[in-house]
């Protein structure tokens, strides 16, 4: 049951540190709030580099480098998360209603005034909901992570596999698809309660 735990956290604390970092990106990604296009070039980059990379792969590398454990396969679902955070939201940045943006500009706001009452609320919506569908995919790809080292129920269930307990790995699969079930319960209450 800890490794249940340690998945969920995994995928929880990925999803975090992946939004924290995509943020940023996403709005120097988008054309109408970049300050200059080779910063607009330089965040696409970041964006592209992330979703080109599965989590797996990455959390094969992290192992590599900081050895088995959660930390490397928080930083996987992390680094996996800026590129589809980012990718989505400055989709959703470069789409919206161009009058709130012009109605502040011309009170003579400043750049963060217009960011802050014309620009984020009409994607706060948007990032309510890209943000709690990539944790419900993170929970189901923090599920095998385990399987290259990366902590989390893979690996018990790498294990049980290996030692042919085929009970466990019954009772492993079952925790596992429990756990969806529950995630995608409860991003569908959160996609509804903010959007």
């Amino acid at each position: 049951m800890e490794s249940l735990w340690d998945t969920i956290n995994i995928a929880t604390l990925g999803t975090i540190l992946g939004i924290i970092m995509a943020f940023p990106c996403a709005f120097l990604a988008a054309r109408n709030t970049t300050p200059h296009p080779i910063i607009r070039s330089f965040a696409l980059m970041i964006i592209v580099s992330s979703r080109s990379i599965n989590s797996l792969i990455w959390a094969m590398l992290l192992v590599t480098i900081l050895g088995p454990g959660i930390l490397a396969g928080i930083l996987a679902i992390a680094l996996r998360s800026i590129g589809f955070v980012g990718k989505l939201l400055y989709e959703a940045i470069e789409e919206i209603h161009p009058t709130p943006v012009e109605a502040i500009t011309a009170t003579g706001a400043s750049r963060m005034q217009v960011m802050s009452y014309a620009v984020l609320p009409q994607v706060m919506p948007a990032f309510a909901g890209i943000s709690i569908y990539r944790w419900d995919i993170n929970i189901r790809e923090s599920t095998v992570l385990g399987l290259v080292g990366a902590g989390g129920i893979g690996l018990q269930l790498n294990a049980a596999i290996n030692s042919l307990a085929w009970d466990r790995v019954s009772i492993i699969f079952i925790l596992i698809f429990a756990t969806v079930l529950v995630s995608e319960y409860i991003s569908a209450k959160v996609r509804k309660a903010f959007i």
